[in-house]
């Protein structure tokens, strides 16, 4: 492959730093920095079309792509190895953003990686220190029966106080950091589980846990799901795995083979999230799922927006069809209620019934709404009429 002379003329040092990574040098472009990085601009542009073009090996054609970090520097002081990690920062921010790409770097980009690497260290401890809890959100049905919660993760950080799962949750699972972390909930919720098994009054309950794609890709994720249920002799149908939409886009016969084994088990999955993505029906019918849950983007405005009732009205009537329970979260109002209620949707989990809680102030709630189980009856008939 030729290299346009336009190239040559401007480009003072090429270099090989191992691997597939090269450095350039353009000297002297302009002590003007707009003008500097315009310059650069269209140099690495020029860089990434040369690159682009199709070139030959042994007769075959072949193709690719460079992702380009640029760092500018003049009269400042600044050492070599600052200005060489400047430069990965921005030949990262180009691979996160698709590849063949041009990224230049600036201070808030190094200031993010920074932050970042603060925040994966301190996860690290927190897994190490057992700094997690969880906390349980109820699941009621349409007669005010509780029939369980889901197990949401909460990190409490002795330098940070309470982090969002937002702001963790994706970073786990960059890191893979997630493996430990899920296992750890997956203990944590089947310990529970046969702690109410021994209670009358909520042995009854199952525990939803979200499993993440990295979890369950993992060869042993099955084995390692089953080993907990036994050890901990809870019964396999009080477990709820949930799944988001997004993760049956990759490796779906894998997912589908293991969510049989488990499912053949008694250990049931509920996709979380419904709507919001993309979802083969021919897939789904072929998944041994046990319920469908409604998105709260859908019920927040589903007495505004006639487009969200639609689609309330549509996942009820598909979890009918494949004879899957249909659950709505984010239901906060007892005018949400009665119209998901009105459009077959009998099983529900938001503000309107509890937020999440501690297990000792969960466990006080079921005892407290349990007590009012009559009026609850008497609200459910009022809600079908």
């Amino acid at each position: 492959m030729s290299v346009n002379r336009d190239l040559r003329s401007v480009i003072e040092t090429v270099a090989r730093l191992g691997g597939d990574e090269f450095i350039i040098i353009l000297p002297e472009l302009s002590p003007d920095k707009k003008r500097a990085a315009d310059l650069a601009e269209k140099v690495t542009e020029k860089i990434l079309e040369a690159l682009n073009q199709d070139y030959k090996l042994d007769g075959n054609s072949h193709h690719s792509s460079a992702s380009i970090g640029v760092c500018l520097f003049g009269t400042e002081s600044i050492t070599t190895e600052d200005l060489m990690k400047q430069a990965d920062l921005a030949m990262y921010k180009s691979k996160s953003a698709g590849r063949n790409a041009i990224s230049f770097y600036d201070p808030e980009m190094q200031s993010s990686v920074l932050k970042r690497t603060a925040l994966e260290k301190d996860l690290r401890n927190a897994i190490e220190q057992q700094q997690f809890t969880l906390q349980y959100q109820p699941q009621v049905d349409i007669n005010g029966r509780i029939t369980g919660a889901e197990a949401l993760l909460r990190w409490l950080c002795p330098g940070r106080g309470a982090v969002s799962p937002r702001e963790f949750i994706p970073l786990a699972e960059e890191t893979r950091l997630i493996i430990p972390v899920g296992e750890w909930v997956l203990e944590t919720a089947c310990a529970q589980l046969a702690v109410w098994a021994k209670r009358a009054d909520m042995s009854h309950l199952k525990i939803a846990i979200n499993v993440s794609p990295i979890q369950f890709a993992k060869a042993d994720f099955v084995e390692q799901v089953l080993s907990t249920v036994k050890n901990t002799g809870i019964k396999p149908d009080r477990l709820k795995l949930e799944h988001t939409e997004s993760h049956l886009l990759h490796n779906i016969e894998d997912i589908i083979s293991k969510m049989q084994v488990l499912g053949d088990a008694g250990i049931s999955f509920s996709l979380d999230d419904f709507g919001t993505g993309y979802s083969s029906l021919s897939y789904l019918k072929r998944l041994p799922l046990w319920q469908l849950k409604i998105d709260k983007s859908f019920v927040r405005d589903i007495l505004t927006e006639p487009n969200d009732a639609e689609i309330a009205k549509t996942i009820v009537a598909l979890a009918n069809s494949l004879g899957l329970e249909v659950i709505a979260e984010g239901v906060e109002t007892d005018s949400q209620q009665a119209s998901l209620a009105k459009l077959g949707c009998y099983h529900y989990q938001g503000y309107l019934f509890s937020r999440s809680l501690p297990i000792k102030e969960f466990d006080a709630w079921c005892h407290e709404w349990s007590g009012n189980k009559m009026v609850k009856q008497e609200s459910a008939q009022q809600l079908l009429i």
